[in-house]
């Protein structure tokens, strides 16, 4: 049996498990755009000084090594679908019995005005050493005013990210810059704001009560039921006509395709790709779309997360049904097992729901801590995680605290 061509664009958590589910049977070629694949569940630690930069990113070449898959550096620009070919802006041009579009995502403005220009994203290493660089500089320049000055940090979205956000800026103000400076950490403020009616929305009620409650303890000003109309330099406007000093902006409202699916010529619905429930692409029956960039829905009509186990199973699952089609059989939809959310707030707080299990404080935080190194790659970056956690769990400190965002 010939053994097939599958391209894989991107080498995120949905493309480098579907790379390795597809080694032993497939011809694979792994595209990225950078030579490393970053931990995002962990780049807010980053963003905060809790961890340095280099611990969550791993070589993608690493990661292969011992595998038959080749790996190119480069972005798509195009794919020629009467050819079967896909082509970077490197101009190399690969030829595919099968492409895997798994490029992730970007993040979501919603239209709002100002975001772009005047709001801090999550999405990359380049982003997190920025947001923490503009919070050190920040403190800096408290530290030389006399007067009442005070620093504004708002947090925007209410969902995981934002809340694990605003919890390690609320450590950081009150643990490592309280102890450089107590007055300028004193005129530090953080906030969270969320335009529904709760915290983590996708957890149970008593959860997000939790969250909200363990927040506040630690200095968060929570701000709930007020939607961003506008940001702007050193302020935010509600649609309610209100507004708050911000001078820095941090946003964690959500996330969509990567923009780069647009350039690629497929059919898109709800800024994701169309699919079928098997993952193929609707009307290209040799093209997947995986993770953050699969436009499939459940059974409710709902497209699935955007979070790391989609993109892994929905990587699986492409896996054997591109092995299923090279031996004759047939299809089968994609069906997924959800295997529960969490989310850490600080120190010994966290909240974790699987099923009807219900878990918050020190048990399911250490849940996530060993939840979130299992799945960090390499024995380098586990080691420093694990240094660098340790450290700031024994001093209160953390040793990051450099601006080296270049400017």
């Amino acid at each position: 049996m010939q053994r097939p061509s599958v391209v894989i664009l991107g080498a995120g958590f949905g493309g480098l498990t579907a790379a390795r589910a597809l080694a032993k049977r497939a011809d694979v070629t792994l595209i990225d755009r950078h030579n490393y694949q970053t931990f995002l569940p962990l780049l807010y630690q980053v963003s905060t000084a809790g961890l340095a930069a280099d611990h969550i990113a791993h070589p993608i070449r690493a990661s292969l090594r011992g595998l038959p898959i080749t790996f190119r550096m480069g972005s798509p620009i195009a794919i020629n679908h009467s050819q079967k070919t896909v082509m970077l802006d490197s101009g190399e041009e690969f030829a595919f019995d099968h492409l895997v579009v798994a490029l992730g995502s970007a993040t979501a403005d919603f239209g709002i005005p100002g975001v772009k220009e005047h709001a801090l994203g999550m999405k990359s290493i380049q982003e997190a050493l920025l947001i923490r660089g503009e919070v050190m500089r920040r403190f800096e320049d408290l530290c030389r005013f006399t007067d009442e000055t005070r620093l504004g940090i708002s947090v925007v979205g209410g969902g995981p990210t934002g809340v694990e956000m605003a919890g390690a800026i609320a450590e950081l103000i009150r643990g490592p810059l309280k102890g450089d400076e107590p007055k300028a950490a004193a005129h530090m403020d953080i906030r969270i704001i969320e335009a529904g009616p709760r915290l983590l929305p996708s957890f149970s009620q008593s959860l997000s009560d939790r969250t909200a409650r363990d927040l506040q303890r630690l200095g968060v000003d929570v701000i709930l039921n007020k939607a961003v109309q506008s940001v702007a330099p050193r302020k935010i406007t509600f649609t309610n006509g209100e507004v708050v000093g911000s001078e820095i902006t941090i946003w964690a409202a959500g996330v969509q395709g990567e923009p780069t699916i647009e350039k690629l010529n497929l059919p898109l619905a709800r800024k994701r790709i169309d699919c079928l429930d098997t993952l193929q692409v609707k009307g290209h029956p040799h093209i997947w779309a995986i993770g953050d960039n699969a436009g499939a829905v459940d059974a409710k009509g709902n497209l699935f997360p955007m979070v790391a186990p989609v993109a892994m199973q929905q990587a699986r699952h492409v896996a054997k049904q591109i092995h299923a089609l090279s031996e004759g059989k047939g299809l089968s939809p994609f069906k997924y097992r959800d295997k529960g959310s969490m989310a850490t707030i600080g120190r010994h707080k966290a909240v974790v729901e699987v099923g009807p299990l219900k878990m918050a404080g020190i048990p399911a935080w250490y849940a996530w801590l060993w939840l979130h190194l299992i799945y960090l790659l390499g024995g380098r970056n586990k080691i420093g995680t694990m240094a660098d956690w340790t450290w700031n769990y024994l001093t209160y400190d953390r040793g990051n605290r450099h601006i080296m965002d270049g400017n």
